[in-house]
């Protein structure tokens, strides 16, 4: 940076700051946060704007406008962005962003588990590596769960691909344990980006928790839809079928195909079965998929005859997926990307083993989801780009 830009920037600093305004102070520090990221982007570009040079690691790419939250409010600051191989992002902006999902998580983690303020407010610190008072553990646990309800309740919008998936934790619940349906969804948009979208614990009946979450989302504006990718869940069905009718489903084809071993006759079966239902579903098109069927149903028909009748009534489930491009198809397949997320809650669920209420398990699980959506937002497309109506 020159001499000239240097002094620029400081007779900015102080035009705001005699001005004598409220917003005067948090004008200053933007205007040095700005020039500080692009000083950092340009080290680590190794080259000035337009500079030509041997040693560029990469382009500028504008800027992406951000809103921070420090001590004197809200400030908007304008992050410099990148292109290339190369990445890059602020580390004045990467240290608070760590320090604040440490927070987040050790709050929910421990507030789970009903740990005191005190002993929270040490954990905090050497994950933060900053002093908190057991008062600002309290208020951030407060606008912690702001947030998340928020962020559970903030509009939608269109998103083409709905993907659903349950799973379950322990609750107390009247002096004994109860087992609690833990929803979650998540969303692919016509961009290609996937966000997730909403999360609910509770422990009424499956159908009933599945439609009230459902609606809840129709609700928020989530609109567009061209299929849904769940597994056969108990309720799910009926649920589905109620808010979002017409709309293809696809079942889960890593889960079919666990579910059709419970119709194999003789363990010594299994691998051929397994073989001969990969093979409808690695069909190049639903024809082909729907003429191999057939043929593996007569195969079974006389030696294991529930085993053909439950491919018969349930393999043409997982086949709805041939109605989106090829190039979706892969990711579209089975809620693995789902499942990899409970792998990830689960990590954390463990550590509690048995939840006091509903409220503190949605309170651990929805802070977790919504680190993942934010990452999510700054990755790249899950999805390539295609032409839709």
């Amino acid at each position: 940076m020159t001499h000239q830009d240097e002094s620029s920037i400081l007779e900015d600093v102080l035009k705001v700051l005699t001005l004598r305004e409220p917003e005067g102070l948090k004008s200053a520090i933007a205007i040095l946060m700005n020039a500080a990221m692009k000083i950092e982007r340009e080290q680590v570009l190794q080259a000035a704007p337009y500079e030509r040079s041997e040693e560029r690691t990469g382009y500028g790419n504008g800027f992406k406008d951000k809103t921070i939250s420090t001590r004197l409010g809200k400030i908007g600051v304008k992050v410099p962005q990148v292109r290339g191989d190369v990445e890059f992002y602020p580390s004045s902006l990467e240290k608070g962003i760590r320090s604040e999902r440490a927070l987040k998580l050790a709050i929910a983690e421990m507030y789970v588990k009903g740990v005191s303020t005190r002993k929270v407010s040490d954990v905090v610190e050497q994950l933060c590596g900053t002093s908190v008072s057991s008062a600002q553990v309290s208020a951030a646990a407060k606008m912690l769960d702001e947030e998340s309800s928020a962020w559970r309740n903030r509009p939608l919008g269109r998103y083409q691909y709905l993907m659903l998936d349950a799973r379950y934790e322990n609750v107390r619940q009247a002096g004994s344990v109860a087992s609690c349906a833990v929803v979650v969804a998540i969303g692919i948009d016509y961009e290609g980006r996937r966000d997730v979208l909403g999360v609910s614990a509770c422990l009424s009946e499956a159908e009933v928790h599945w439609r009230t979450f459902l609606d809840s989302l129709i609700k928020r504006g989530m609109h567009g839809l061209r299929m849904i990718i769940s597994d056969a869940h108990s309720g799910l069905g009926k649920a589905r079928e109620a808010c979002f009718p017409g709309v293809p489903w696809q079942r889960c084809q890593f889960h079919l195909q666990q579910n059709a071993m419970s119709y194999v006759p003789k363990i010594s079966m299994r691998k051929e079965v397994g073989s001969d239902i990969r093979s409808v579903l690695n069909a190049p098109d639903r024809v082909e998929a729907e003429r191999l069927l057939k043929i593996r149903v007569e195969k079974y028909r006389a030696n294991a005859p529930k085993l053909a009748q439950w491919m018969e009534d349930n393999v043409p489930q997982s086949l709805s997926v041939f109605a989106t491009p090829a190039a979706h198809r892969r990711m579209l397949r089975t809620t693995n990307m789902l499942e990899r997320q409970n792998r990830e809650l689960k990590k954390r669920t463990k550590i509690a083993s048995i939840f006091p209420n509903e409220e503190s398990l949605l309170r651990l699980v929805g802070a977790m989801l919504m680190e993942t959506s934010e990452q999510w937002l700054g990755e790249k497309r899950y999805l390539p780009i295609e032409d839709f109506d």
